[in-house]
């Protein structure tokens, strides 16, 4: 997991130095892509702290879902129909999901830790 913080952390880096602008018409077809992007990060989060990580699973989701919503947020667009809102409560929603999965295995690791080296930690003080 500290490998995927480290890769988060020099994209946002190099994002953040590398002076790229883009068309704003393209700005819903960016957001809607970041946002299934998003969704495959923190799902490869809790599938690491679950031990079940699978690159292949991740990285086909990673760009399938963001090539998914791109291409209902041009199709929406195109028959004048926001089927962009699909993506948004779809990911969105499962961004929250797995978030609330990772901080629950969070502190449960944690809690976990505690108790199981209590003694250690009573020692200690």
């Amino acid at each position: 997991m500290i490998f995927a913080l480290i890769g988060i952390l020099i994209g946002a880096i190099i994002g953040l130095l590398l002076p790229y602008t883009y068309n704003s018409t393209y700005s819903l077809y960016i957001t809607v892509a970041i946002l299934a992007s998003l969704d495959s990060v923190f799902g490869g989060i809790r599938a690491s702290l679950e031990e079940r990580f699978d690159i292949q699973v991740f990285l086909s989701g990673f760009f399938g879902n963001s090539i998914l919503a791109t291409f209902l947020a041009y199709i929406g667009e195109m028959f004048g129909v926001p089927l962009y809102f699909a993506s948004i409560f779809t990911f969105g929603g499962r961004i929250f999901d797995n978030f609330a999965y990772i901080r629950r295995l969070l502190l449960y690791k944690t809690n976990r830790y505690k108790q199981d080296n209590k003694q250690i930690l009573d020692e200690g003080e």
